[in-house]
């Protein structure tokens, strides 16, 4: 999946991990740049007592490269903090929630946003911003689009931001993919599968009904890009940004550890997750190297483009689908270096490759979520994204709608290694292959603005 599961220790603290991260220029205000960073993935709905939330001991962040060194020139920070108001009840909340501050609602948590500058100023932009309730049930709380709605907060210097629950929109066929990678419309040609199956088979969303805490902010396009131009051409490198985010906990914990019997943390933050191009750190860097990958910045992925260069997917699919991949098989037994893999996922696709577009960092290689800023948000956005020639799709940013697992597979396949090399020629079952799902497969739907992710699956009817 796209980074809900990614690495061994993180897996261990969801708190921490970032699941999800959407990049693009937003529909409902095409001035602005809408990130999402999601946190805490696979949430059951029906988890009380303790509900879900973010934790008040991680530092979490969204990163801006403007330049293309794969070092922030804008970050956003985000730090929570959880206040209880009855100690006397285990429940979290003592009747209806009907409003942001209701008496009825005893966990809550609020956040605080601080911006740092390219030279590690920071600025404290808000403080005690809400955020909204996990969506207990419809008893529980009788409008809980009201409530997310007063969670949108606009900051004095022009940013908006929301923090708490939404619906993961996220879609992917876990349970096939990671069984021997099956993708189920194409199950019967599966090196195992053809001896199973006499079919193809219909994908199952394995993460719908379930829930995710975001952190989303809009920003002027004009503090994004590198000379903070509000108008500037496709073409032009300053148009171009680069996103990642990343949680962090302090050095070290000490459980109980002073004279009023609480926890102490001491020491510098020390990165424990990261996240830019969906699915790099998930199947692209190998097990042994995940948690280191988690704790660098992008600044140090150089060591990581041989496996770029040399996907281990790019090898099992002519194995695991014997005959479809015939071109793919003659390119990896050359041990060509796959070119259009380290410039969609390492330093941006050269103005060249694809009429009218390009989303070129420069050469520093570095897995970030890179976005032409001067793009506009497409009328009929196309889930295929750039492979279908929507320009404003992934890999140019990401919508929360963009196939990326099946775009992903489409580019290991070999069906973007001709942008570099004409002669090759990818196989027919290279522009076919998909997992076999949509965004219509989310059950949540999405909101037509500012969030954009949908309201969270309430515990009641999602037992």
């Amino acid at each position: 999946m796209s980074s809900h599961r990614e690495a061994p220790e993180i897996s261990k603290d969801p708190v921490a991990d970032s699941s999800d991260l959407y990049a693009f220029v937003s529909p409902d205000d095409p001035d602005m740049v809408t990130i999402i960073a999601n946190y805490v993935p696979l949430q059951l709905p029906a988890s009380g007592p303790n509900f879900f939330e973010f934790g008040d001991d991680v530092l979490y962040e969204i990163h801006i490269d403007s330049n293309g060194d794969a070092r922030p020139d804008l970050t956003y920070q985000f730090r929570f903090r959880t206040e209880l108001r009855n100690n006397n009840t285990f429940l979290y909340n003592t009747g209806q929630i009907k409003s942001l501050d209701d008496p009825n609602w005893n966990r809550r948590q609020f956040y605080s946003v601080t911006k740092v500058d390219a030279h590690g100023k920071s600025t404290v932009l808000a403080q005690k911003l809400p955020c909204p309730p996990c969506n207990v049930g419809k008893l529980s709380i009788p409008d809980y689009g009201k409530l997310a709605d007063d969670a949108v907060k606009k900051l004095k210097t022009g940013e908006k931001v929301f923090a708490g629950q939404r619906a993961d929109a996220f879609f992917v066929d876990l349970g096939a993919i990671f069984d021997l990678g099956t993708l189920r419309p194409f199950q019967d040609k599966h090196l195992v599968g053809q001896k199973l199956f006499n079919y193809a088979g219909k994908a199952v969303n394995a993460t719908d009904k379930l829930n995710v805490h975001s952190i989303a902010i809009q920003v002027p396009l004009s503090a994004v890009r590198r000379d903070g131009k509000k108008k500037v051409r496709g073409r032009d490198p300053g148009a171009v940004i680069g996103i990642w985010t990343s949680a962090s906990r302090r050095q070290v914990q000490v459980r109980k550890g002073d004279k009023k019997n609480v926890d102490v943390e001491v020491g510098p933050q020390v990165q424990v997750s990261r996240l830019g191009n969906p699915l790099f750190n998930e199947v692209i860097v190998p097990m042994a190297q995940k948690d280191l990958w988690n704790s660098l910045s992008p600044a140090e992925d150089k060591r990581f483009s041989h496996f770029v260069e040399k996907p281990e997917l790019a090898s099992l699919l002519p194995v695991l689908y014997p005959g479809l991949f015939d071109n793919l098989a003659k390119l990896n037994k050359a041990g060509t270096a796959r070119a259009d893999l380290v410039a969609i996922l390492l330093t941006g696709i050269p103005d060249g490759l694809i009429d009218n577009f390009q989303n070129a960092t420069g050469d520093t290689k570095a897995d970030m979520l890179r976005l032409n800023t001067a793009v506009p948000p497409a009328k009929d956005p196309k889930a295929f994204g750039l492979l279908a020639g929507d320009l404003a799709g992934f890999p140019n940013g990401r919508r929360i709608e963009d196939d990326v697992v099946s775009i992903s597979i489409r580019a290991i396949a070999g069906v973007t290694f001709a942008l570099v090399d004409a002669t090759f020629k990818p196989d027919a079952a290279a522009g076919l292959v998909e997992q076999g799902l949509s965004i219509k497969d989310v059950s949540s739907g999405l909101l037509k603005k500012f969030p954009f992710l949908g309201t969270p699956f309430d515990g009641f009817n999602n037992p």
